[in-house]
């Protein structure tokens, strides 16, 4: 099982003044770590992502498996994280070592998760199903399953709840229990996350699972869910036209506006 070496600060507290009418005080507020993730490739520099640090090992993986680059954690021969002249860890550079029978990947492939691709929304749709094909059939929890979920997340927001700055995504399962939670600044970080540690563990295809984000629901988003084969997004807020189209075509159900016993269902 591969594990980051490291236990990164993901929160620190700043000075502020506070303003409340005429009163104004001095005290201190915690605020969530950003700072930027160098993905590399084998010897290639493939992406800079900002992120929350930690579990930089899952993001890595979940954003190439993501992208169509891995097959498995047998694609995978190694983690390295780079280390500096003097031999420190170098906590923001990280490198995923291919084995010489994983497919090989173009110097210069194109990212389709961004929305600011340069392709129309129509081309953006086929790019994904050409990485992964529709689900064979649509999977629908039990309704009180879906107004369970939001609290059993923000129960496991554990940096959010002292922050209030970062996004959380959950993997259930089809009865709604909780099987892994992640926090980041982008919520595209925090799905990459879950799905790379499920590729880690050797349990993909998640096709008995439900993905909970805590925001809005993107393209990007139904992207990485459908490449993983999980079934359900749900989200606290709403999805994206785009999102809506890539999921009738995927045959992922999509649920927006899970707040309290209420939800939208799109496709």
């Amino acid at each position: 099982m591969f594990r980051s070496p490291h236990d990164p600060e993901r929160m620190v507290v700043v000075p502020i003044q506070r303003l409340n009418g005429d009163n104004t005080s001095d005290d201190q507020d915690n605020l969530a770590v950003e700072e930027p993730l160098e993905i590399w490739l084998d010897d290639l520099p493939l992406a800079v992502i900002m992120r929350t640090p930690g579990h930089d090992d899952e993001l890595a993986v979940g954003f190439l498996h993501s992208e169509g680059m891995l097959d498995g954690p047998k694609s995978i021969a190694a983690l390295r994280w780079w280390r500096d002249a003097a031999g420190n860890l170098a906590e923001n550079r990280i490198t995923v070592q291919l084995h010489e029978a994983a497919h090989d990947v173009p110097a210069q492939r194109p990212f389709y998760a961004t929305s600011s691709c340069g392709i129309c929304g129509k081309a953006s749709i086929e790019a994904v199903l050409a990485l992964a094909p529709a689900l064979e059939t649509r999977l629908f929890p039990e309704l009180e399953v879906l107004y369970a979920l939001p609290e059993r997340l923000r129960a496991a927001q554990h940096v959010f709840e002292s922050t209030g700055g970062l996004h959380g995504a959950g993997l259930f399962d089809i009865d709604g229990n909780l099987l892994c939670a992640r926090e980041d600044v982008g919520r595209h970080n925090a799905v990459d996350k879950l799905i790379g540690r499920s590729l880690l563990d050797g349990k993909l295809p998640l096709d008995r699972c439900i993905l909970l984000v805590s925001g809005r629901v993107s393209f990007e988003i139904v992207q990485k869910a459908l490449l993983a084969r999980i079934p359900v997004i749900a989200a606290v807020s709403a999805p994206t036209s785009l999102a809506v189209q890539v999921a009738a075509r995927a045959n992922i159900v999509l649920a927006g506006f899970l707040r309290g016993r209420r939800v939208n269902l799109y496709a």
